[in-house]
């Protein structure tokens, strides 16, 4: 408005007084005026201040013509029309309500949360190009990159299998434990067949409105079809899936009704669109057994932790762009990490480096890989001061953890001893890497593992003639292995070869399903308990045994424990005679990769 009220306005010049213009008039000093409705504008003569403008306020003066035809001025009336600013006066205000209005309702409707965006699916979409994952940056995880390769060519080319009267599967379940790397597999084959990739998670469907999870979920597959061939991909899947069961508390309406569209869409597509329907979970036991018959989760990928050559594989990836030192051998590392997961081993690099940076060094060295070993596994260390009674409780205990892990054969060696506080209440720990991955344990095994956890107490009877409350976790872990050999595996001679627990465990978390106890009647329960003591009294024994036979080494390794506060394991192997430890396993080859130093 501003600019057009300059645009339609000409310069109106100085203004003056109307009795001065009067005098000018008298005195033939004005060129030519022009006489508005409330202002005389008006040009001097050349000869009088150079041709100026000049305005002034008009007041009625009927005499004012005859003045002006007497002094021989040009005079000119002006008309101003209205309808411009009437105009604008009407439309600008309507212009900005508009405005307003079309803004609120985007902000009420949008996809990103609005009012109105209930039904709207939260997933995030990402275009052909915009997956930039693929196969080359998934490592550790081959037999379930295998199976998705096939996924990628269904994608790329639908009409080799479909010539044949193939059907291409509807969904893909990925099971796996935490940290393997499910969704990254999933973008993966998003990137490896160029097509478009919808990924959310399973709880983003189910809100506090009854009914919205299932029109989300139309509305998911309705924008799938449109961009036909694609992706979903809904992590977590748990959260939507979980079995529907009749219970006398009531069931979840919401999110029965919210899997029972999900259910119809997967039955209702047309397979010869190319949609994949990928899901990840790591409960797989919860899941509705619709959910995984044929026809929509056709095909269930298990997605496991990496042995110690897919260890070696993705901790090639992930410190491809970490200076490592010459010292840094990948293999030592995978060795020393048994159990880890993919997301596990990507944090130990990034730790690493984080140490190696805190410290200045110019690259990430062998010790630094040592150090996050021990943040990841026992906690961060504490600057704590301990008294002299307590450390020499904590060394005997660790030190018997240590003779008895070593003496047995067969044992996972003794990699390190401390009696530095870490973590969460932990005094100090012994800590054992295993030479080679194992599946399965043996009632030996187990037996060897009972008296090494309970060689901790076991050094405190025997050097101090007194018990701590340092053991706590270890007779709790002990007593989970003795009653397991009992109730789950059948490795009791006196009750045979029958499983008692009747708990459902979970294949990928540390939790167990169901009741504590198994249906079994109250001599059975006694029965177990006893099976239990004697199995726990028995390792006991055992560890008496080695440690009571080797007093002198217990009472040398404390003393050298004491002074040092930290022991490698060659160090007490030396110490004991013994010969240092090497990892044993076959490696395949790295594959050849540019220098990462």
């Amino acid at each position: 408005m501003a600019l057009v009220q300059v645009w339609f306005m000409p310069p109106t010049g100085r203004p003056i007084s109307y009795s001065e213009f009067k005098t000018a008039v008298r005195g033939s000093q004005i060129a030519e005026i022009t006489i508005g409705e409330q202002l005389i504008r008006g040009t001097y003569n050349r000869d009088m201040d150079g041709g100026r403008n000049f305005n002034t306020t008009r007041i009625e003066d009927p005499k004012l013509l005859e003045e002006l035809d007497a002094s021989g001025v040009k005079y000119t009336g002006e008309f101003v029309s209205r309808w411009l600013p009437e105009v604008l006066s009407w439309i600008v205000p309507l212009l900005l309500l508009f405005v307003l209005w079309n803004f609120l309702m985007r902000r009420m409707g949008g996809a990103e949360g609005g009012v109105m965006s209930f039904a709207r699916s939260k997933h995030r979409t990402f275009a052909e190009d915009d997956v930039k994952v693929s196969f080359a940056d998934v490592a550790g995880v081959d037999e379930a990159e295998q199976e998705l390769r096939e996924i990628v060519e269904f994608l790329k080319t639908p009409g080799k299998y479909t010539a044949l009267g193939g059907r291409i599967p509807k969904g893909v379940l990925l099971v796996g434990p935490p940290g393997t790397g499910k969704t990254l597999l999933a973008r993966a084959v998003a990137g490896e067949a160029k097509v478009p990739f919808f990924s959310l998670s399973g709880s983003e469907f189910v809100e506090m409105f009854v009914g919205v999870g299932a029109a989300r979920v139309r509305d998911l597959f309705s924008q799938a079809e449109q961009k036909a061939p694609c992706i979903i991909f809904i992590d977590e899947l748990d959260a939507l899936g979980r079995a529907r069961t009749q219970s006398p508390m009531g069931s979840h309406e919401e999110r029965e009704q919210t899997l029972n569209q999900l259910l119809a869409e997967m039955d209702g597509f047309d397979s010869r669109k190319a949609i994949i329907i990928m899901a990840a979970t790591n409960r797989p036991e919860v899941l509705d057994p619709a959910l995984l018959r044929p026809g929509r989760f056709d095909r269930q990928v298990l997605v496991d932790k990496p042995d110690i050559n897919g260890r070696v594989e993705v901790l090639a990836i992930h410190s491809k762009r970490v200076k490592l030192a010459p010292n840094v051998d990948l293999k030592v590392v995978a060795a020393r990490t048994a159990g880890f997961a993919g997301a596990d081993l990507a944090n130990l690099v990034n730790e690493a480096a984080l140490l190696a940076a805190r410290r200045d060094k110019p690259s990430v060295e062998m010790k630094d890989f040592d150090e996050a070993i021990d943040r990841l596994i026992a906690g961060l260390e504490k600057k704590r001061v301990m008294s002299q009674k307590e450390r020499e409780i904590v060394a005997y205990h660790e030190t018997g953890h240590a003779l008895v892990a070593t003496l047995i054969p067969g044992m996972d060696p003794v990699h390190k001893i401390s009696i530095v506080q870490r973590g969460f209440g932990a005094l100090g720990y012994t800590m054992q890497l295993p030479l080679e991955d194992r599946y399965l344990m043996q009632r030996g095994d187990l037996l060897n593992q009972l008296a090494v956890l309970l060689g901790g107490r076991t050094a405190e009877e025997l050097a101090l003639g007194e018990i701590s409350t340092g053991a706590q976790n270890d007779l709790l872990r002990a007593t989970d292995i003795a009653r397991a050999m009992v109730t789950e595996w059948g490795m009791s001679d006196s009750l045979g070869a029958i499983n008692y627990d009747g708990q459902r465990r979970n294949k990928f978390l540390d939790m167990q399903l169901g009741p504590e106890r198994g249906a079994y009647a109250e001599d059975t329960a006694r029965l177990i308990d006893s099976e239990i003591k004697r199995i726990m009294g028995e390792a006991h024994g055992e560890a008496r045994r080695i440690l009571s036979d080797h007093r002198d080494m217990l009472e040398l390794v404390t003393r050298r424990l004491l002074e040092r506060e930290v022991m490698e394991g060659d160090e007490l192997r030396s110490l004991m005679n013994l010969p240092p430890t090497t990892p044993s396993p076959e490696l395949t080859p790295l594959p050849e990769t540019e220098p990462t130093t």
